[in-house]
């Protein structure tokens, strides 16, 4: 699997890519793997507050419901509203056009917490061993 390292992830298999002071946020190709076969996704609404690790949305397949978790306490700047209608673009690029949401981060403190490129490949390995 391919995990860009111009990224943030954290342990819920959420990437991050920081711009200033707003990030993207996706799930990783990975978690788009183990979840199979996207057909629907609930996102937030812009404006909405989110502390670092609460649900910020869901993503359902055709094996299970997943919630998905803030890797950054923020606001919602922008929602990938085209999900609604393709959510099948998660599984075919979960780290480019299969992103989620856009936050203006409310404490940068908590970027460090996350893991790097090199720590998430890691993780998964551990995960998946």
């Amino acid at each position: 699997m391919n995990y860009p390292d111009d990224r943030k992830y954290s342990k819920d298999h959420e990437w991050i890519m920081v711009d200033g002071k707003t990030v993207t946020v996706g799930v990783t190709e990975y978690a788009a793997e183990q979840l199979g076969d996207i057909v629907y996704v609930e996102l937030p609404q812009h404006g909405e507050d989110f502390a670092q690790g609460e649900t910020f949305g869901v993503l359902e397949s055709v094996k299970a419901v997943s919630d998905c978790f803030a890797p950054i306490s923020g606001t919602i700047a922008e929602t990938n509203d085209s999900l609604s209608n393709s959510p099948e673009v998660i599984n075919e690029d979960a780290h480019g056009e299969g992103w989620m949401i856009k936050i203006n981060v409310s404490d940068p403190r908590e970027l460090e917490e996350l893991l790097d490129h090199d720590a998430y490949e890691e993780f998964v390995k551990e995960e998946t061993s």
